[in-house]
């Protein structure tokens, strides 16, 4: 019989079922692993056998299309500029191809596309419930997912309160962590570098900063914003070393803030960490690439991503995902150490 790829340069199912004699359906039911008891095993060896002569593999996008899925899971980030969610995406994605599923990445912060009046995120497809099947949204609030209708979401390291099943990172114990460190070195004037984002995450790592300090007999904290962006974070920083009584160490909510940190003091002639102790978050690369290395907080990125992944996974399944925090660790490097003039222990 000649060779069904030289009539029309991809071979078909249906010519698989005309060279192993078989119908249609049989083929079906053999390469979609459904044949036993349906067929015979002799007769489910000729078909893989024929197919993969031919070349032919299943035409996914129509089987899906018939299953009424895509096997498309949409990952909302609020920036590519952060390496935190590049470690996020490769968690979620090792999970959802381990089950046949693709992942697309959109960071509505950065590419800021039109969408429907009223919503913040837009959306990349015209018709989101037509084109995905869930949604793991990292560090953003349910209002900014309004356009995406009714499609299954999962919420990462968006708070206890997110409308959906939530993963989420134990963020306060990380600060609270870091100001109980510093505090044992001896500090007790404080400055915190915050990202200017209204998002549950930030808002628990300010509060607990804030708690920690006030605690503290002695603790003075002062604040100022930025985008997470090196040349912002430098002016937050700067900011609070002007001051007339300026901070002996900077809390950054973000490592990239603290090399901006970095830059602001040293802009200013301050040694790091002599004259000022710098402290991080999230401990991505950037951690150890700067000198000193950097004392941080470790999340464990890769781990919410393959969280978010499993709970969504079991969301369309039918499932009620638990929700719970994932531990944190703080990292103690070179760059914390007393201040110059450490106040009086009490």
């Amino acid at each position: 019989m000649s060779d069904p790829r030289a009539r029309n340069g991809r071979p078909t199912s249906r010519d698989v079922a005309q060279d192993a004699g078989v119908s249609q359906s049989t083929v079906s039911l053999v390469l979609g692993g459904k044949w036993h008891g349906r067929v015979s095993p002799a007769t489910a060896r000729a078909v893989q056998e024929t197919a993969d002569r031919l070349g032919y593999r299943p035409n996914a996008a129509a089987r899906n299309l018939r299953l009424g899925t895509t096997r498309t899971v949409l990952l909302v980030v609020p920036t590519l500029t952060a390496p935190f969610f590049g470690s996020v995406y490769i968690g979620a994605a090792r999970v959802a191809a381990r089950h046949g599923f693709g992942i697309v990445v959109y960071p509505p912060d950065d590419a800021r596309p039109a969408g429907p009046a009223g919503n913040p995120a837009g959306s990349p497809f015209a018709v989101p419930h037509e084109a995905i099947d869930g949604i793991i949204a990292s560090s953003m609030t349910q209002q900014a997912l309004s356009g995406f209708g009714g499609t299954p979401v999962v919420m990462l390291d968006s708070g206890p309160a997110a409308a959906a099943p939530t993963v989420d990172f134990a963020v306060e114990d990380g600060m609270r962590a870091v100001v109980a460190h510093l505090a044992a070195l001896g500090h007790r004037r404080f400055g915190h570098v915050a990202v200017d984002l209204d998002e549950w995450t930030f808002q628990a790592r300010g509060e607990a900063v804030a708690d920690a300090v006030a605690a503290l007999p002695g603790g003075v904290l002062d604040r100022a914003a930025g985008s997470i962006d090196v040349t912002s974070a430098k002016e937050a920083a700067g900011r609070l070393l002007d001051r007339p009584v300026p901070p002996t160490a900077l809390i950054c909510d973000d490592d990239l803030m603290a090399a901006g940190a970095y830059k602001a003091a040293r802009a200013r002639g301050l040694d790091v960490p002599g004259d000022l102790s710098v402290t991080g978050f999230d401990d991505v690369q950037v951690a150890v690439a700067i000198e000193p290395e950097l004392t941080t907080v470790r999340l464990p990125a890769r781990e919410l991503g393959e969280q978010g992944m499993s709970a969504l996974l079991d969301l369309l399944e039918g499932g009620r995902p638990e929700t719970r925090p994932l531990p944190v660790e703080l990292v103690v490097r070179a760059s914390t150490a007393p201040p110059s003039t450490a106040p009086p222990r009490t």
